[in-house]
């Protein structure tokens, strides 16, 4: 699991290898994983945009970038939290991830709440 709070906003994130989707023989390796945000703080914020850097275990570097996270632009009061699910193919069976949320505060106010390096692992996985 990896946790990281910026400014009062929580990110937590735990991962699972997802066999029935992958193919090693084809360098295919599905995960998913699930993200938490819990705002701890004391004012809103709501999440605009995402910005993912996935490092494959060859050392081949992704980067992602858009709006919201699955189709939402969740806003969070003081207490709340907005939990998903997605996922990534790697073409490693180990690598990780780890990246930003750009929240907006009530008074336009920006900040990038962290979300921490994570690792993909396929199970006994020695790679």
């Amino acid at each position: 699991m990896s946790i990281a709070i910026t400014d009062g906003i929580r990110v937590s994130v735990s991962t699972v290898y997802v066999a029935s989707q992958s193919l090693p023989a084809e360098k295919r390796y599905v995960f998913a994983y699930t993200i938490r945000i819990t705002n701890e703080g004391g004012e809103a914020a709501q999440l605009r945009t995402r910005h993912w850097i996935i490092t494959h275990g060859n050392g081949k570097v992704e980067e992602v970038r858009g709006p919201g996270v699955v189709g939402h632009q969740p806003t969070l009061r003081p207490g709340e939290h907005f939990e998903y699910t997605s996922g990534c193919v790697l073409e490693t069976p180990r690598g990780s991830m780890r990246g930003t949320y750009q929240m907006v505060r009530p008074d336009g106010r920006t900040f990038d709440a962290e979300v921490a390096s994570f690792t993909l692992a396929m199970p006994h996985s020695l790679n």
